[in-house]
């Protein structure tokens, strides 16, 4: 066990400096029914990643000026209500990922060609201290504005029209709040990957909603299953040899299973003692 979180402390502090930065956001995207768009971002990464091998720029830093573009780009397209909100964001998932292919393959870079599955599903034990200053100083500025922020963006989530009634500039929180969602989508990409990171922010979140008895419960229960989902999934994967970032939503998917099926057992099982008795 001393050799696991010795080799493995860097993952752990990346991993669980993603959890918990996530749990929040996560909990956000389950109350507005985001998790398209929390996709969309994510596809979107890939296009960072091709334009900052094209520019030779820090790669981290083109993932988040990508995301914040496409988050900029499809709040205005949605306030004009040109066309319905889930097909739009499908519109521009789909275009950005294949822009981003595109660009990778005219590039002919074998670089990012032999490292493409680590874009796609994460490269949580190759993280570096660069990578971990990254998510600590982006998750610490997130947390920071969350939480000024937390009662107007509480207050849009719950009702918009009355958001508006009561002075609330509805429309930039509501861009604040889907940018902060690309940073941490950006930021944890090469760890997480680009298609498993929405995962790792809906997944503690719905579990911590079966529990949790208000708001402010459910974003610090959504860190906690989340950072646990972390610990679980590098034990597992340091055991047997598993990939590392499929392995931590896998976990997830199962701690929220267990809450699901745990009023059922308890049912089932007070029922079998009241019958012994």
């Amino acid at each position: 066990m001393v050799d696991f979180f010795w080799l493995l402390s860097d993952a752990l502090l990346a991993g669980i400096g993603v959890a918990v930065v996530a749990g929040p956001l996560g909990s956000f995207i389950v109350w507005r029914r985001m998790a398209y768009f929390g996709d969309t971002l994510a596809h979107s990464a890939l296009l960072g990643v091709a334009l900052g091998f094209l520019l030779q720029v820090n790669l981290t830093l083109a993932v988040i000026i990508v995301c914040v573009l496409l988050a900029i780009l499809l709040v205005s397209l949605q306030q004009k209500h040109m066309i319905a909100s889930d097909t739009l964001l499908g519109i521009l998932a789909h275009t950005s990922l294949s822009l981003g292919l595109v660009t990778i393959s005219l590039m002919d870079s074998t670089e990012i060609s032999d490292n493409l599955m680590g874009y796609l599903f994460g490269e949580l034990l190759a993280a570096t201290t660069t990578d971990i200053v990254w998510i600590f100083a982006g998750g610490g500025l997130v947390l920071v504005v969350l939480y000024l922020l937390w009662k107007p963006f509480l207050a849009i989530t719950v009702d918009e029209d009355l958001a508006k009634v009561e002075g609330l500039p509805v429309a930039w929180l509501r861009l604040a709040l889907m940018l902060l969602i690309a940073l941490v989508i950006a930021v944890a990409m090469k760890i997480v990957g680009m298609l498993l990171i929405t995962s790792l922010m809906i997944i503690p979140a719905a579990t911590a909603q079966r529990f949790a008895n208000t708001p402010e419960s459910m974003a610090v229960g959504a860190s906690v299953i989340g950072s646990l989902a972390v610990v679980s999934g590098l034990l597992v994967s340091y055991h047997w040899d598993t990939q590392t970032s499929p392995t931590i939503v896998v976990c997830a998917g199962v701690l929220f299973l267990v809450t699901l099926i745990m009023p059922t057992l308890s049912q089932f099982f007070e029922k079998r003692l009241k019958g012994s008795d």
